[in-house]
């Protein structure tokens, strides 16, 4: 694939590339073929959880503030409800 192709393409001339809603659709199909209540899972939830627990297993916030594409870390910090528990956590697992 070139940086100018999608993923998933629209079936529609006027866009290249799928709706958030069309996205959400399949989303949703695909967790009712797996037998999962589809209201327990969606797009946002999945994309949030991905980051969360790649965070949980590095403890990487830049790893994940750069696949979240935010410009500032508090933002990561925010969406991900990082604390200061959290943070003292990590803190104590390296040893200088």
């Amino acid at each position: 694939m070139t940086g100018l192709q999608f993923l998933w393409p629209s079936r529609l001339h006027g866009s290249p590339h799928l709706s958030t809603r069309q996205y959400a659709r399949l989303v949703r199909g695909w967790v009712s073929s797996l037998g999962l209540e589809p209201s327990a899972y969606g797009t946002h939830s999945m994309r949030r959880t991905k980051v969360a627990q790649i965070y949980k297993k590095t403890g990487n916030l830049r790893a994940v503030q750069l696949l979240l594409g935010h410009t500032k870390m508090d933002s990561t910090v925010r969406y991900l409800g990082v604390d200061l528990e959290d943070a003292l956590t990590l803190s104590e697992g390296i040893d200088l």
